[in-house]
């Protein structure tokens, strides 16, 4: 089913209320996607594309399916952890959200407790005061060298909670823009140093391998794959929109 996009265009269309950008757009697509959910009742859902906001909706749902037998992994640089004190951009207050204390009106209805949760990729020395929910809420995390050595703690983290299932979100900027160029740090033309945020430090085929554990150790059940920028192909697509042969 096709889930209906509002028109960034109308200026009504992003304005800020309870403290988020984009309010009612962004509550309308939730319902939506709700609803769908509702209605097919999934066993499993995968979702492609987006940004890290997209992920509330099907984990809420998971989450509600699954209760306490649901593990989330959080496979992004970002701990998407804020609330509206720090925060106006949902996407930023995704994992606080399905904690049940992030934006108001996106709260999950069933919230995931702190332990269901794991904050995978991060990079602890470049968290930024925004991220200090990490640290308030004891959220578990793993740095991409601890997720390097050993490279089963993803896998050992949801054995030991017991988890029968689990959902990963894997945002595509936990991944070096050196080594996967369809990310927003590696736009062409620009130095990833000067981003003005964390830069990812994995590669696909460590993502790969982790996703793969992951699928050995617990039925997986959500997988989203959200942040993809596909430059080259934007970047053509606007160079040649003023020929007369493309109108």
């Amino acid at each position: 089913m096709t889930i209906p996009v509002a028109d960034v265009n109308a200026p009504e269309v992003l304005e800020r209320q309870h403290g988020i950008d984009a309010y009612q757009a962004l509550q309308g697509q939730l319902t939506a996607v709700q609803g769908v959910l509702a209605t097919k009742q999934p066993d499993k859902v995968l979702m492609v594309g987006g940004d890290c906001a997209v992920s509330l909706a099907p984990f809420n749902y998971l989450s509600g399916r699954y209760g306490r037998d649901l593990g989330v992994v959080w496979l992004d640089t970002h701990p998407d952890i804020s609330t509206t004190e720090e925060s106006h951009h949902l996407h930023e207050m995704v994992v606080s959200s399905l904690l049940g204390k992030g934006a108001p009106g996106f709260n999950a209805h069933h919230p995931l407790a702190s332990d269901q949760v794991i904050l995978a990729g991060v990079i602890e020395e470049d968290l930024r005061p925004m991220d200090h929910n990490v640290f308030d809420y004891q959220v578990q995390r793993l740095t991409p060298k601890q997720l390097r050595e050993p490279p089963n703690a993803l896998s050992d983290w949801v054995r030991g909670h017991g988890f029968k299932q689990v959902a990963v979100h894997f945002d595509l900027d936990a991944l070096s823009p050196t080594a996967f160029r369809s990310i927003y740090p590696a736009e062409p033309g620009t130095d990833p140093a000067d981003f003005p945020a964390t830069v990812g430090q994995l590669t696909l085929p460590e993502v790969a391998n982790l996703l793969t554990q992951l699928d050995q150790s617990a039925e997986l059940v959500g997988l989203t794959v959200a942040e993809y920028m596909a430059w080259d192909a934007l970047n053509l697509r606007q160079s040649l929109s003023g020929l007369s042969l493309l109108e």
